[in-house]
């Protein structure tokens, strides 16, 4: 049986990781507010600004924006991963890691090549591992992301997209369920899916300036933009929730684990007074 100094020792370390854990639990309990405020924030753009692309395509058909067009044939897809930075948040980039390779392995065995955008250092370096053709990436967004941070990475895909060189561009990230689950989610960014003409309004009129192609162009660019800060900022959402139930287990296991050392450090106290015990009664006796 150990001695009791060596456990009293291990109580302590115990004792001092469950008062980091239970801080980083809060911590986490306080960004998840603000990060789930912003991603509520970016909702409403982002739908609107689908619905207007969606009165400026149907009204100007000819011609059709190349984000617009689907490419005859899909040859090369493109993927905008979106990870944490840090880890101590569970299962998270493992889950959303795991739905990206299965997506990228069903292009695969379809014969298409593969290249992917990283935001975030825990997916650079996994897919940098896995020799993976790393297009664009970027890293130390922090817990409030900002768009401008986002826009020259996006672009590099954007432009290849625009250039022939992928024929479907697909943004991976984590939706936040509520605070005890978050599932990662893919879906496609380009071409972008038409919404249905039954959802618009039935009239509307627009006045272009200097051309329904630029305002176009313009608007694609920014639902696109829009798309991938609303994933990273959702992402991050999904982060602390993740962190935040992870740092509470650790707490609760910590706790276990001080009740369990404690047990064994009054049972070997027990035992080193029952020896005393016996040493005193026994020199008593020879004597």
């Amino acid at each position: 049986m150990p001695a009791a100094k060596e456990i009293r020792t291990k109580i302590k370390s115990v004792k001092n990781t469950q008062k980091i854990t239970k801080a980083m639990e809060m911590v986490a309990a306080s960004k998840m507010r603000k990060a789930q405020q912003r991603m509520q924030a970016s909702v409403p753009y982002a739908e609107k600004i689908r619905t207007v692309i969606g009165h400026v395509a149907e009204a100007n058909p000819d011609p059709r924006h190349p984000f617009l067009v689907g490419h005859p044939e899909i040859k090369k897809v493109g993927y905008i991963i979106v990870s944490t930075d840090r880890g101590l948040c569970g299962a998270l980039n493992v889950n959303s890691f795991r739905t990206a390779m299965e997506a990228i392995e069903k292009d695969r065995e379809a014969g298409r090549e593969v290249s992917v955008c990283l935001i975030g250092t825990k997916g650079i370096t996994f897919f940098r591992r896995l020799g993976m053709d790393i297009m664009s990436s970027t890293s130390q967004l922090g817990d409030a992301p900002k768009l401008s941070d986002l826009i020259g990475t996006v672009k590099v895909m954007l432009d290849a997209y625009a250039e022939g060189k992928l024929d479907q561009l697909k943004l991976v990230h984590a939706e936040f369920v509520n605070t005890m689950s978050q599932k990662p989610m893919v879906k496609q960014l380009l071409p972008i899916e038409a919404e249905d003409s039954e959802d618009l309004q039935d009239n509307w009129d627009y006045i272009f300036e200097p051309s329904a192609e630029a305002l176009l162009d313009g608007l694609v660019m920014r639902y696109i933009e829009a798309q991938v800060y609303r994933g990273a900022v959702e992402n991050v959402a999904c982060e602390m929730a993740a962190r935040m139930v992870a740092m509470k287990s650790a707490s609760e296991n910590a706790g276990t684990l001080i009740n369990d050392l404690q047990l064994i450090y009054n049972k070997a106290r027990q035992a080193a007074i029952t020896q005393e015990i016996s040493e005193i009664v026994s020199g008593a006796e020879a004597v």
